[in-house]
């Protein structure tokens, strides 16, 4: 769904008012190879023309599938966002005579495009780290043959425990700190 600026003209008294199913499968999943499939993405909200900006206004909800970040197993999370962009053409930007914000987009043509911006958002909403519901509830983490996948703290306390002086080469350390004071 796109709009273009002459387009939005008209609506500078009141609101542009939008409902749209999006199948945005095919394109992320190009877009990012972590994405394995994107349900059908509902995007309700309002385009508000102003003086000097265009303001979009929306909520998206659809259901991502991604590989889990431990096991890489398919995990679905659900997202439900509010998104709100500014949007500006390169002549209002150059216009702005106060500070500029870096949370304005300039179009780089005369277009709004809906899908884009639904897109980079779903994109942007995927979590760094996603976990399957066993894995989430499980106490163990994975290993095998050499290694292991352990906690923060649990390597906090090996590093610890690594650092404490053998009982055994105690004397030697002694010995070695006195022949420094010697010097």
């Amino acid at each position: 769904m796109k709009w273009s600026i002459g387009e939005l003209r008209r609506y500078k008294e009141e609101p542009l008012n939008f409902s749209e199913t999006f199948d945005l499968n095919d394109a992320l999943t190009k877009r990012d190879s972590n994405v394995l499939a994107v349900a059908p993405v509902t995007v309700s909200g309002i385009l508000s023309v102003g003086k000097n900006e265009y303001i979009l206004h929306y909520q998206l909800k659809t259901t991502l599938t991604v590989p889990s970040s431990r096991s890489l197993e398919p995990v679905e999370i659900p997202l439900d966002l509010s998104v709100d962009e500014i949007f500006m053409t390169k002549e209002q930007w150059s216009s702005l005579e106060e500070e500029r914000d870096d949370e304005i987009l300039v179009l780089e043509n005369d277009t709004i495009d809906l899908t884009d911006s639904v897109e980079d958002n779903i994109l942007l909403a995927i979590p760094m780290q996603v976990l399957s519901e066993q894995e989430k509830e499980a106490s163990e983490l994975p290993k095998g043959n050499d290694w292991q996948v352990v906690s923060e703290e649990d390597y906090l306390a090996q590093r610890e425990k690594a650092e404490t002086i053998d009982p055994r080469l105690a004397k030697l350390s002694e010995l070695l700190s006195s022949e420094e004071d010697d010097q």
